[in-house]
């Protein structure tokens, strides 16, 4: 290992006198002072007051629903108990289904966290902790056996661990553009690929789009998707210009080259019910050149009350998401870029373009350790493209100690998950 590495592995083994590993692994829903639900409640202002009965329709269906929905809770519960000074972007929203399929730079698919609506500069344990829950709750959901959910979590674990202590000793660069090759391996994961390589534009176009006697538009199809016209449509379209400037030069030049045809209003994810979310269908070199933006509303992340203010450096809430994925990814969307109109913030991406995720109802045992083996180094990678490995891996060590109080803490805190899904659903009857 090279001197420099070396002492950037022993400050991170001088922060355990600050906060010992095990330390980490403490939940006790006696600290909390605010209401989890007044908190998720507060987390709802400002959306659109006719979705939120679908989105609590949604979180109320399973245990691992409502932990989709509920980051404000987590964050809240993040923040009350001991956390390290080591910091790299989190994905903020870790969890199995935050994964998935896209077209990277090349026109191939990559398969990576894909979700950073709730992004910030933050302690690297917070993210290990909300998959490492989610682990538990989407294995539950899914019925296997609770020793197999925890084999789960523990393969994530010490592969997360595994990889850091292999970054650590790489060339900067190594580190930064390393690949994890074993994804086709990986049933569910190869599942997904196929998936999304069925999901063109084209197949996209004949989901959510018809010819009307005004030519091609998007199909009405409530609640999940309507078109938009008048006033909004031309605010919607109008935005593009910002966006446009937010891309890099020559992807500036390859939009101006779509025209856009028509503009709709879709209802996407669990968390993010509620939030405004438009898509324009646009062509390029004739008809069956088809492109679909996807502009969906930011606003600041769940973590930003508990952390510094200079750990967020974004004026526009869909530029910090944008950070985001870039500096965790390996590749990003080509398009992927930023926009504000009508006083909010947004993201701009391609919609559902070679994108597809995990369906937790189909996994089994193997199935779950599998894929949370690959979790485990796609988070590792992402954290030490953002922050640095060698302190990661000082502060974790030989990982034993860590991975226990990890799975200490997914254990209390799932249970609490389940806790709060029942008081949850009670106060909807």
């Amino acid at each position: 290992m090279k001197k420099d590495a070396t002492r950037a592995v022993q400050r991170g083994a001088r922060h355990r006198k600050s906060v010992a590993r095990t330390e980490l692994g403490h939940w006790d829903a006696a600290q909390r002072t605010s209401d989890p639900h007044k908190l998720l409640a507060k987390a709802m202002r400002g959306r659109i007051v006719t979705l939120l009965p679908l989105k609590n329709e949604r979180m109320a269906g399973s245990a691992f629903a409502f932990f989709r929905g509920a980051a404000p809770i987590m964050a809240y519960d993040l923040s009350l108990g001991p956390r390290t000074s080591i910091v790299s972007q989190l994905c903020g929203d870790a969890h199995l289904q935050n994964l998935g399929a896209y077209e990277g730079d090349d026109g191939r698919l990559i398969f990576d966290i894909n979700d950073f609506d709730e992004t910030i500069h933050g302690p690297f344990e917070w993210d290990i902790k909300r998959m490492t829950t989610s682990i538990l709750l989407a294995g539950d959901d899914a019925g296997v056996h609770k020793t197999g959910c925890h084999s789960a979590a523990d393969v994530f674990l010490a592969s997360y661990c595994g990889l850091m202590e292999h970054l650590a000793r790489l060339p900067v660069l190594d580190a930064a553009r390393f690949q994890v090759h074993r994804l086709q391996a990986v049933s569910s994961i190869s599942e997904i690929l196929r998936k999304a390589e069925r999901a063109t534009p084209l197949h996209t176009r004949e989901h959510l789009t018809e010819e009307t006697t005004d030519g091609r538009a998007f199909r009405n199809l409530p609640p999940a998707l309507h078109r938009v016209k008048g006033e909004r449509k031309r605010a919607v379209l109008a935005s593009l210009r910002r966006y446009r400037e937010s891309l890099q030069p020559e992807r500036q030049h390859f939009l101006a080259r779509y025209k856009p045809v028509d503009v709709a209003f879709k209802v996407v994810g669990t968390g993010s019910v509620g939030m405004r979310d438009y898509v324009i269908y646009m062509e390029g070199n004739g008809a069956d050149d088809p492109l679909f933006l996807q502009i969906k509303e930011e606003t600041g992340s769940v973590y930003a009350p508990y952390l510094p203010a200079k750990t967020v450096t974004a004026t526009n809430q869909g530029q910090r998401v944008v950070n985001g994925h870039r500096a965790m990814q390996l590749q990003s969307d080509p398009m992927l870029g930023y926009t504000r109109f009508e006083g909010r913030d947004y993201l701009v991406r391609q919609l559902n373009d070679h994108k597809a995720t995990l369906d937790v109802t189909h996994l089994d045992g193997t199935a779950l350790q599998q894929y949370a083996e690959v979790c485990g180094e796609l988070l590792a990678r992402g954290h030490a493209r953002s922050g640095d490995p060698g302190l990661i891996q000082g502060y974790i060590g030989k990982g034993k100690r860590f991975r226990e109080a990890m799975l200490e803490f997914a254990h209390a805190y799932a249970a609490q998950s389940r806790d709060d899904w029942q008081k949850f659903k009670a106060g909807l009857a």
